[in-house]
């Protein structure tokens, strides 16, 4: 009878796995239907609005994904933005006769200060056509108001504020656990490298006095840069706006709109009201406002020129640094080199654009992407688009490039290497009774072994490896940027630098973003405007997609869903526990809000 029971049991639940599996693959090809639908159907009105309001995260690329944040309980999903994807699309709306203007219907931006950065140069662009750009939002942010202050108008919700507070830069720290746990982490950091402060959480239980200062520092000059944009468009002092933030003056709607931070305080309604007024739309028609997503099917209007064969290369280089494969989201030596490869090799494309967005990671893998690079550069125009982070190996991987741009608010530099043996021993004696014992052929037979502290030797083994490489990198940035090598180390230690100062200090050679890149490769390449985009790398087809997906994404992502707001925190101890390796990596677990 158990037998039976037992059988009964496996059949229903293989049955019931194959029906969930079948409903998954039907809904995602109906979506996919109905998206192959939109693309060919999408059109606009005379006086149509552009609606941008960006609830997923913003990326580098947009995801062609279907089950990017797909929510296997709704069946539906909430993909990922491109910044490639807005970027065009705020330009085919400047050309587009049928587009009125843009209607900011912001209450969050998901992206970092660079990318931020680069969008309102873009909506800047945008206004030079004379269309308009009206913002509304319940609340303000610091980044929503320097995004929204590209704008004509600035409307805010009655029971709403503008949070102008000044940055702050918050670290979490392990060290206290690690000692309740009696686990110890046996770091390595090369010689005077103060700054590389990716180690302090695991050694320390605030910031050091180094860290501090660099700290400092960089939000000094992101908060300069913010200020400056919103104290030129809304005519309000930067020494006026350090007041307002100083004293939390702008707790309520009143206040914002008192000190013009704001130009109404107005309710949804009215917002459309004045919106239907700028399209010239009686108050009792219909505005005609399309979002933004569906604006991507949108044909532009203008006459498509002939096609060309010559190309340049875009390749995206987003996430931690590791050997092997990578994803969408992260950087596999070994993939990133091949697409590297392949562009180079490819006849057609005349120049490369790699857009870079990492905090480093893996230095033998950064160095295998390097390698890739300089052979590329070689043969022809290779530039570099440095996103909201290219730091330590994500800057090392840059180094070979012909050319670098960089945004005011890049987190770049971070010129230096560590290493992290964690030793176990303590905790799995003292806390779970467990002991250990080996028999070795050497001396160090046992090097490197987690259940047991480093020898003298083998900690001076571990230095002086650490050492060649952090002489290694600096040597590299060194040659390939034209310094002194004594020089470069002044500036290196590990310390992280804005775009801004980055340029000053002969790190990068350009303020700009990825089409700024893009123009000066044709340039290079001497392509006039003959030129079309690849984009690199290929993206999977959909069944693999759909595979990947169930064997592990899923999972994860259902993890972050319930952690909601705490899933910063988990991702950042996980990027713990993958550190293998000697690490070129930006600052451990700092977040900027």
């Amino acid at each position: 009878m158990k037998q039976f029971f037992k059988f009964m049991l496996a059949s229903f639940a293989g049955t019931l796995l194959t029906v969930i599996l079948i409903l998954i693959v039907f809904a995602i090809m109906i979506t996919s239907i109905a998206n192959m639908a939109q693309k060919e159907s999408v059109k606009i009105e005379p006086h149509t609005i552009l609606r941008i309001a960006w609830n997923a995260p913003i990326m580098d690329r947009g995801s062609q994904n279907p089950f990017d944040n797909f929510n296997y309980m709704t069946f539906k999903a909430k993909k990922t933005i491109g910044l490639n994807d807005i970027l065009e699309n705020i330009d085919k709306a400047a050309k587009d006769p049928d587009i009125d203007g843009i209607f900011l219907d912001m209450e969050t931006v998901p992206a970092g200060f660079a990318t931020t950065e680069e969008i309102r140069q873009k909506l800047l662009d945008f206004k030079k056509t004379g269309k308009f750009i009206i913002s509304y939002a319940n609340n303000y942010d610091q980044k929503e108001l320097y995004l929204a202050s590209a704008g004509d108008k600035i409307y805010l919700n009655p029971e709403g504020l503008v949070l102008l507070k000044g940055l702050t830069a918050q670290v979490m720290f392990l060290k206290n656990l690690m000692d309740k746990l009696d686990i110890k982490a046996q770091i390595i950091r090369g010689p005077n490298n103060k700054y590389k402060s990716a180690v302090e959480p695991l050694m320390l239980d605030k910031m050091s006095d180094a860290n501090r200062e660099q700290m400092k520092a960089l939000l000094g000059s992101f908060w300069d840069r913010i200020l400056s944009a919103v104290s030129k468009s809304r005519h309000i002092s930067v020494q006026e706006l350090n007041q307002l933030a100083d004293n939390l003056s702008l707790s309520n709607a009143e206040q914002a709109e008192k000190y013009h931070l704001v130009d109404g305080v107005i309710y949804r309604d009215q917002v459309l009201d004045s919106l239907k007024k700028l399209t010239h739309v009686g108050k009792d028609g219909d505005l005609s406002m399309i979002n933004f997503g569906k604006y991507t099917y949108v044909k532009p209007t203008e006459i498509k020129k002939d096609f060309t064969r010559n190309a340049i290369a875009v390749i995206y280089a987003q996430g931690d640094i590791s050997q092997g494969t990578g994803t969408d989201n992260s950087i596999g030596s070994a993939t990133l080199a091949s697409t590297i490869r392949k562009a180079r090799t490819d006849k057609y494309v005349k120049a490369i654009v790699m857009r870079v967005n990492s905090p480093g990671g893996d230095a033998q893998a950064a160095d295998i992407i390097r390698r890739e690079v300089a052979l590329a550069a070689k043969d022809k125009p290779f530039i570099v688009s440095m996103g909201d982070y290219a730091a330590s190996g994500g800057y090392w991987i840059s180094t070979n490039s012909n050319y670098i741009f960089a945004e005011p608010n890049t987190i770049t530099g971070s010129i230096g290497v560590f290493g992290i043996i964690p030793n176990f021993q303590q905790f799995f004696n003292k806390k779970l009774g467990i002991t250990f014992d080996k028999v070795m052929t050497n001396k160090n037979s046992d090097f490197v072994d987690v259940m047991s502290p480093l020898s003298p030797l083998q900690e001076k083994r571990l230095n002086e490896g650490i050492t060649r490489i952090y002489e290694q990198f600096t040597s590299l940035v060194a040659r390939t940027r034209h310094l002194r090598q004594s020089y470069v180390d002044s500036i290196a230690r590990g310390h992280v630098w804005a775009g801004t100062e980055a340029l000053k200090l002969g790190l990068v050679d350009k303020l700009g973003g990825l089409q700024d890149a893009i123009a000066y490769a044709a340039k290079e390449a001497k392509l006039g405007k003959d030129y079309r985009i690849i984009n690199f790398p290929k993206r999977k087809d959909i069944f693999q997609q759909f595979i990947e997906e169930l064997s592990g994404e899923a999972q994860t992502k259902i993890i972050s869903s319930k952690l909601g707001n705490w899933d910063t925190y988990f991702n950042q101890i996980k990027t713990f526990e993958t550190m293998k390796g000697v690490q070129a990596r930006l600052p451990f677990l700092m977040q900027i809000q």
